[in-house]
């Protein structure tokens, strides 16, 4: 078994900043894991890999759809609301083949690397060729994605995703054919193939009320049940599919999950955003999760979920980036605290570490990976730094380290990202992927033809 001492100058511990703090890690392989915590060492032991900042345990990006990074930009331009982005969003995803995917989740997770991120929830969906027709592999995309969180170090949970309609009792359009398996039990043997690896883990999704006929919601929650296995689901995104729900169903979209069986506490509503009280305490009477995407739900003018609400109803709460319109978990739980704030005119309605949390452990936790997100004695080696002399961070004491982070810092001030106990992030260079900014630009640019 090899071994390497990491000596952080400051550590953010759970509930507070320690200086001098002495991490004992293996590095066999993706398993690497935290050996020992020593705390009250002023000074490097000797040999030891320094690491100047806070150190933090890896963020866990909850919420991803990679292909999503093409659009930054594009979309920026003109007015509209979420359905005509969806239109743009689905000429992007028509592009797409496992080679090009490869090439661009490579990149994307390498810039998530950069932001220290050191796991993804991959919410996955386009999963054949343009019409429907199935590649010799089944599962080309998904492991097109798997293979390029390897190789740009991170760690991933496939949220192999059934996608089956267009809408309520609608079938798919020309553009979701790539998305369906015609049924639940077709999705369902189809992504059984799939399997866990040392870096990847294997969960489930349902796309959405509108994208799952109600009589297959139990297929898929099933399946993620018999497996032990996280599920995610988009929950009341936009008003307009609660009211579709409401006339195909008489009820809610988290009323209707709750009839089949999908919320409890493996499953995490993606959004949340649009909830009644009723549907507030189904998710938390059930454990179910919520996984909050402030800079996509701003950037898509979607409103301001009530977070405060679930997480005090028993959902607890996780972060993504979700459209990738911006790669910054800082950013996410800096604008969930900040949205509350404007909406209603209070501040303080979670501390740094409670935000934090849900960039680490609770997120973890939301994509299957209940041993990282903290750094303890048995956890996986999974951490990343945050340089305290910025122009950004520099200035508060370094015991404020926790607040300093939060609502301060952003990816940029990330210098050093751990993963397995090995670098994978140095001095704000990424180790395996040499030109992030170049391989994005290429990996988009082969999408545009």
């Amino acid at each position: 078994m090899t071994e390497t001492t990491y000596w952080l100058e400051h550590a953010w511990l759970g509930t507070n900043v320690e200086p001098g703090v002495t991490l004992t890690v293996t590095t066999d392989g993706s398993d690497g894991r935290i050996t020992a915590v020593r705390t009250s060492t002023p000074t490097p032991p000797p040999g030891a890999v320094v690491l100047r900042g806070l150190t933090l345990p890896g963020l866990a990006n909850a919420h991803s759809h990679a292909f999503h990074r093409a659009l930054r930009g594009t979309v920026q331009v003109g007015s509209g609301t979420f359905w005509t982005w969806r239109e743009v969003m689905y000429r992007v995803a028509d592009r797409l083949t496992p080679d090009t995917y490869l090439a661009l989740a490579r990149a994307v997770y390498a810039e998530m690397a950069l932001a220290g991120i050191t796991a993804v929830g991959e919410f996955h969906y386009v999963h054949h060729a343009p019409g429907g027709t199935p590649y010799a592999d089944p599962n080309a995309m998904g492991e097109a994605l798997v293979q390029a969180a390897a190789e740009a170090g991170i760690r991933i949970t496939l949220l192999d995703t059934a996608y089956l309609s267009a809408g309520f009792g609608k079938a798919p359009d020309h553009h979701q054919l790539r998305f369906s398996d015609g049924t639940a039990e077709a999705w369902a043997e189809r992504c059984s193939v799939l399997k866990d690896r040392d870096h990847a883990r294997i969960g489930a999704a349902v796309h959405s009320v509108r994208a799952v006929p109600a009589g297959q919601l139990a297929t898929v929650a099933r399946w993620a049940e018999e497996r032990r296995a996280p599920l995610h689901v988009h929950l009341s995104e936009q008003t307009a599919e609660n009211d579709a729900c409401h006339a195909a169903h008489g009820r809610t979209p988290a009323q209707l999950l709750a009839d089949h069986g999908v919320l409890g506490p493996r499953t995490t509503g993606v959004h949340n955003t649009h909830l009644t009280d009723q549907d507030i305490a189904l998710l938390g009477d059930s454990g179910t999760g919520t996984c909050m995407c402030p800079t996509t739900e701003r950037d898509l003018a979607d409103g301001i979920g009530p977070a405060v609400a679930l997480q005090r109803a028993g959902s607890p709460l996780s972060l993504g980036s979700d459209s990738h319109a911006v790669i910054d978990l800082l950013e996410e739980a800096r604008a969930m605290e900040l949205n509350e704030r404007l909406r209603t005119r209070t501040r303080g309605h979670w501390t740094a570490a409670a935000l934090l949390r849900a960039a680490s452990a609770d997120g973890h936790a939301a994509i299957g990976w209940d041993d990282a997100g903290a750094l303890e004695t048995g956890a996986l080696a999974d951490f990343t730094t945050i340089a305290l002399d910025s122009v950004r961070t520099a200035g508060p004491l370094p015991r404020l380290g926790a607040e300093t982070a939060v609502f301060a810092a952003s990816a940029a001030d990330v210098s050093h990202t751990v993963v397995g106990g090995r670098h994978v992030v140095r001095d704000g260079a990424h180790a395996l992927v040499p030109d992030v900014p170049k391989a994005l630009a290429d990996a988009v640019a082969a999408l545009r033809g």
